[in-house]
């Protein structure tokens, strides 16, 4: 077994090519690049113009690698998940979209391997507290005003663990 190289990048989900930081980082370990960047596309289709943290372990005497698919930040999927643009620049004034609470918890969920949550209430209190440094809506409501309503266990049926 040869020696290990690890290349860490942060690529468009379903956008990755051969130029930076790919290439580049890869190029000089001898390997097939084209045959990473379709390895990648394919594994970050479903995060289609969100950026994707992706880890590329490589072999460097047999050219076998493979390829390790990171989460986007939670910022990412809620902007997926209310279907907007991006947040609102002033959030304290605008609200950019909304949220169900169904979605905080499939995005506390999808975020659940890199949190340091540990339970579903504390993960989704990570999701809608980014929500209200975003500008989003939690269900029609200020994001503030659910982190109230979870704390005093409005929400204890769709947290239950």
């Amino acid at each position: 077994m040869g020696e290990q190289k690890a290349v860490s990048a942060l690529v468009v989900g379903g956008e990755a090519n051969a130029g930076p930081p790919l290439g580049p980082a890869l190029g000089p370990l001898g390997v097939n690049v084209m045959m990473i960047v379709k390895d990648i596309n394919e594994k970050t289709k479903d995060y289609a113009g969100m950026r994707v943290p992706v880890k590329i372990n490589v072999d460097t005497s047999t050219k076998q690698f493979t390829v390790e698919v990171g989460v986007p930040t939670a910022a990412a999927l809620i902007v997926k998940e209310a279907r907007i643009p991006k947040g609102s620049g002033t959030p304290k004034a605008n609200l950019a979209g909304n949220l169900t609470m169904t979605q905080v918890v499939k995005i506390a969920k999808a975020k659940s391997e890199q949190s340091y949550a540990v339970s579903k209430r504390s993960g989704a209190k990570e999701v809608v507290g980014t929500c209200v440094s975003m500008g989003v809506k939690v269900e029609g409501q200020d994001p503030r005003e659910i982190l109230k309503q979870m704390d005093e266990g409005t929400w204890d049926k769709a947290l239950s663990d």
